[in-house]
């Protein structure tokens, strides 16, 4: 909070952090790093956020201002990056400027030819690390006549250039994450060597667009971070505060607030960790996984923090306060996720333009499914990441919706033999119709070309939401049995998470939902891993720093 006061940026924190061995996580483990698999990636980089989102965001920039090189750069790139990474040498990106934001193909960074590589003129703005960093990708117009084979990714390293041919522009002043080093970059005639080029010549764009899908996914965990935090504030006041002569968390409207809050926090803990290890299993459908985890966790996380505001009343915006004024820093820093990587609007749109493949393979049944059920197998193995799979538009539809009958079908039979999960069932059915409805209202925009109107976004956004309830009902149809006899078996048994999250989803899709008994055994169970010294989460996770409190569970928490 101090260094948010001062908006100065965490440097003591993150050379922590740096001796811990954070770098390595970001490099993988070919090029001698630690990442093996972008599950952990997501776990770590959820750890760091649950704490501070400024620290993760300044810190884990590293890991985007990389990807490029692990995406498309030769070995001998991949190799030197990872030793500088490993060694803390923060790395950025410089995608976005001034007059164009999200439109990369306007860029007018441009990078000239000559004979031992390019001379860089122009401005990168709002650039995340633009002045700490050494190193920066770079997408440059290296043909003056732009279009989609007219850009370039130039791995320019600071550290060889003439100080005289570039400059750092001003800190930008920002509501929130006001620590981190949000600035930009002038070049003015920076000789850049040819070794600097990542991948072939003109296929910036692609490179880069690739790369996002990446870095999309993992934004994730800033999500799921901010909102670990946010919720733990506010279940610690509802516990303490006394209204009308009972505690805030017995009253109904609060605990029904707390509930539903509880169920988006882990419908987004349960698409997460999907896409995470989708990555591995069903690489080429990256595009459309990609696009509606970084839709769906940011917008619904504003949604879960927006929402706590109304337990904390007055102390979700005061400073030195509840938790040391906490919960106004998270709700600021998280806002700007969103913008990360491509806005809502980017990602919707993404979905859009895809309409026409995920209706076709909708119709012919394809779509990678053996790659989805892997993914929901949370015991299986992962396979290495092989970035050449990497596709713009997932040609043969979505193996996560080819799979959500067969899903639907098991969870039906499960609760022949189970009654209990007879909720979860019927809600998975109703998900499954609505699906099919959806693909029906994505045939007249398939076509579409040119500007997208507010209909087909509005679509997209409900394609986003099927494809969740299809992530999170693989995910308990595959995964339940391995938590039998763990902190968190309540959450699986009887289908409790599943439900609830589906009742959420049913209910941003405009249908009745209303499972109040599965949201209040949600904030029961909340509850007891607070006292328990658990993170609040679909798998066990022991808190540091923490000692269980003598309240045995729920129940009696609340008596």
């Amino acid at each position: 909070m101090e260094l948010d006061d001062k908006e100065e940026f965490p440097g003591d924190i993150c050379r922590r952090l740096d001796d811990w061995g954070l770098p390595g996580h970001y490099v993988p483990v070919e090029h001698g790093g630690r990442l093996t698999d972008y599950a952990t990636l997501l776990q770590v980089m959820r750890a760091v956020a649950r704490r501070d989102l400024t620290v993760a965001i300044g810190h884990g920039k590293t890991y985007l201002g990389g990807i490029c090189v692990w995406v498309a750069g030769t070995p001998e790139q991949a190799a030197a990056l990872g030793a500088d990474i490993r060694a803390g040498v923060p790395v950025s990106l410089g995608l976005t400027e001034r007059a164009h934001g999200s439109d990369l193909l306007a860029g007018e960074v441009r990078g000239t030819q000559n004979e031992r590589g390019w001379l860089v003129d122009g401005e990168k703005w709002l650039i995340n690390n633009a002045t700490r960093g050494s190193l920066l990708s770079l997408l440059t117009r290296t043909d003056p006549a732009g279009g989609p084979r007219g850009f370039s990714v130039l791995l320019v390293d600071k550290r060889e250039l003439d100080p005289a041919t570039y400059r750092h522009l001003p800190k930008v002043r920002t509501h929130g994450i006001r620590g981190a080093d949000i600035s930009g970059i002038s070049f003015e005639g920076a000789a850049v060597d040819r070794s600097a080029l990542v991948g072939a010549e003109g296929a910036g764009l692609e490179i880069v667009l690739k790369a996002l899908q990446l870095t999309r996914t993992m934004c994730a965990a800033l999500s799921l971070g901010a909102a670990d935090h946010g919720l733990r504030i506010a279940v610690d006041f509802a516990l303490e505060r006394e209204l009308y002569g009972r505690r805030l968390v017995e009253l109904p409207q609060a605990r029904r607030v707390l509930g539903t809050a509880a169920a988006d926090v882990l419908l987004h803990e349960a698409l997460g960790t999907a896409a995470s290890r989708l990555v591995h299993t069903q690489t080429d459908e990256m595009s459309v996984t990609a696009a509606v985890t970084k839709y769906l966790l940011p917008s619904g996380t504003e949604d879960v923090l927006s929402r706590l505001t109304r337990v904390l009343g007055a102390r979700a915006f005061l400073k030195g306060v509840h938790a040391h004024g906490m919960f106004q820093k998270v709700e600021r820093d998280h806002r700007i996720v969103g913008m990360f990587d491509g806005n809502t609007l980017v990602n919707l749109n993404s979905l859009v333009n895809q309409f026409r493949s995920l209706v076709r393979g909708r119709q012919r049944g394809t779509g990678d499914v053996t790659g989805a059920r892997e993914a929901y197998d949370l015991s299986a193995p992962l396979p290495r990441l092989d970035p050449g799979r990497l596709s713009l538009v997932a040609r043969r539809g979505s193996g996560v919706l080819a799979g959500l009958e067969p899903s639907v079908d098991r969870l039906a039979e499960l609760a022949v033999e189970q009654p209990a999960l007879a909720p979860a069932a019927t809600a998975a059915r109703r998900v499954a119709d609505l699906t099919d409805r959806v693909h029906q209202e994505m045939e007249q925009w398939k076509g579409l070309v040119g500007d997208v109107p507010p209909a087909a976004f509005e679509v997209a956004r409900r394609y986003a939401l099927c494809h969740a309830a299809a992530v999170c009902i693989g995910l308990w149809t595959h995964s339940a049995p391995l938590f039998t006899g763990t902190a968190t078996e309540p959450l699986w048994r009887d289908g409790l998470w599943l439900r609830a999250a589906l009742d959420r989803i049913l209910d941003r899709l405009g249908e009745p939902g209303g499972d109040d008994e599965a949201h209040d055994a949600l904030l029961d169970h909340l509850i007891t891993t607070r006292r328990a010294g658990e993170l609040f989460s679909l798998r066990p996770h022991r808190l540091p720093n923490t000692q269980a409190e003598p309240v045995a569970d729920a129940t009696t928490a609340r008596n």
